[in-house]
């Protein structure tokens, strides 16, 4: 057991960042409602509108461009019923990488869905894209992540969405787990609506934005009081959307620090490699986000490997944490073509700002005896179902 817990689950949630943990205690003292028109309504009005400029400086948007929402998987419903009911989109080409909110959003839409295939390092094929778009009828929403939550391969976004309205469709990009992680550049990206969850980059819980691109036709989804310029109704979070703006302005100050992460991605990488030559690292040959390892080897079991990284102190995952704490088949590695004998022992590590040397020492050294442990059970599988030699029968 180590002396500490180590926390090496970045992708699920990153800790809180002590900017965001201050902004937070220091809104709750606010007493407006921030559709009152009083002094104490244009104090919190203030302070949403201050993280409204703060999230929009990292998404590389325009504030007026930011909707907040309770989180990621709120966004997502959002932009598929805007797309359904004002925008003219008929179908959509989701990829199958996406993230479960996004799939389960697309499907819950009411509106056909067809799925643009990766390559074996996880990246969407553009050549399927264009032959999507090109082999259906009527205006089509093409959803495509600009970073993997499990493997963290960055996706052709910039093309796709090149490919998307030169055929008249438009373009989603779930930037949740690129958010704070590489620059984001919403424009440049030429999407036209994206998505981001305040959680994945150290804000609270519970909070997150749909970016929409200006004058691009929106319908509201929730309906009532017209806040966020009606897109959105319901009063407004106030603290937890004011710890979200000084987290996202906390990570992007951060971005050159987080670009530091892949030397000890690597060094993590390469130990593990040495004391297992037959792991296999998913992504590996694509351009990935600097924190991000997703890694199996042949007769490890994720479920059995978590539960004693765990004991060691060690908190990792076996890819997106969306299944109620299940350990299942990694669908992102199915759509890569990884056998299901191998994918069964994959477990994602991702790092964030609170990383450290010591941290990937006692992971090394955690997973290192597992895989030990593994070969040698499988060793002793085998020799017990050799057959025995025959006894010599002296004549």
């Amino acid at each position: 057991m180590t002396a500490r817990r180590v926390y090496m689950d970045h992708n699920a949630t990153s800790p809180l960042r002590p900017e965001a943990r201050a902004a937070v205690i220091a809104a709750l003292d606010v007493l407006g409602n921030p559709s009152s028109v009083h002094a104490e309504g244009r104090a919190a009005r203030g302070l949403i509108e201050k993280a409204r400029g703060e999230v929009a400086r990292l998404a590389g948007a325009k504030p007026a461009e930011v909707i907040f929402t309770s989180g990621g998987t709120e966004a997502a419903r959002m932009a598929f019923h805007a797309a359904k009911a004002a925008q003219g989109v008929t179908r959509l080409i989701v990829s199958a990488v996406e993230h479960e909110a996004v799939r389960a959003s697309a499907g819950a839409s009411g509106l056909p869905v067809s799925v643009l295939p990766v390559d074996r390092e996880g990246r969407a094929e553009l050549g399927a894209l264009k032959a999507l778009l090109e082999g259906g009828e009527g205006k089509a929403l093409v959803a495509l992540m600009l970073a993997n939550n499990e493997t963290g391969v960055i996706q052709p976004v910039v093309e796709a969405a090149r490919l998307a309205h030169e055929a008249g469709a438009l373009l989603l990009c779930d930037a949740i787990q690129a958010a704070g992680k590489i620059p984001l550049d919403f424009a440049g990206l030429g999407a036209d609506m994206m998505l981001l969850a305040g959680h994945k980059l150290g804000a609270p819980l519970g909070t997150g934005a749909l970016v929409i691109r200006e004058g691009l036709p929106f319908a509201a989804q929730a309906v009532g009081g017209g806040q966020e310029m009606r897109r959105r109704a319901g009063s407004e979070n106030v603290s937890g959307i004011a710890g979200f703006g000084a987290a996202a302005s906390a990570a992007l100050a951060g971005l050159r620090d987080f670009a530091a992460l892949t030397r000890l991605r690597d060094r993590l990488e390469a130990e593990i490699a040495a004391n297992a030559p037959d792991a296999v690292f998913f992504g590996q040959k694509a351009d990935r986000l600097a924190n991000t390892c997703y890694v199996a080897a042949p007769g490890l079991d994720a479920e059995t490997l978590l539960m004693a990284l765990d004991l060691d102190g060690i908190a990792v995952s076996a890819g997106a944490a969306c299944s109620s704490g299940k350990v299942g088949a990694p669908r992102v590695l199915e759509a890569m073509g990884v056998p299901a004998a191998l994918s069964k022992g994959a477990i994602r590590v991702s790092l964030g700002w609170t990383s450290e040397e010591s941290d990937v020492d006692l992971f090394v050294a955690s997973w290192s005896r597992a895989y030990e442990r593994a070969k040698a059970k499988v060793k002793t599988s085998a020799n017990a179902g050799a057959p025995r030699p025959l006894a010599s029968v002296e004549s």
